[in-house]
């Protein structure tokens, strides 16, 4: 989960005040959070299913799915998909590990 979390917080520096039209324009931001894309689907699948269960909201098997096509179809995805995903689709994700990592920790010290 911590996996996720830095990865999140590092594509979310990466495109700190930068439009998209900068964002497409813009290799090496775009090779940054493909990386951190990467890096956290494969960690997704290494969490637990019960994790998963208590997080419904979260398309888990599309966020395990994208490190595929990110690998395997890397030339094809334009650079505005990963755009909208690193806006709108990360927080909700972060927001989830967030509060499963403190769940965690809570439980850990009783």
């Amino acid at each position: 989960m911590t996996d996720i979390i830095e990865a999140i917080e590092r594509v979310n520096g990466v495109l700190v005040d930068l439009s998209l039209e900068a964002f497409e324009n813009d290799w090496q931001r775009q090779w940054l959070v493909e990386r951190g894309v990467e890096i956290i689907s494969e960690a997704s699948r290494h969490l637990p299913d019960d994790l998963k269960a208590r997080n419904p909201e979260i398309p888990w098997q599309k966020v395990a799915g994208i490190g595929n096509v990110l690998r395997h179809n890397y030339e094809n995805i334009a650079a505005a998909v990963l755009w909208k995903l690193a806006q709108a689709d990360l927080s909700t994700l972060e927001k989830a590990c967030r509060s499963e990592l403190a769940a965690e920790q809570s439980r850990g010290r009783r």
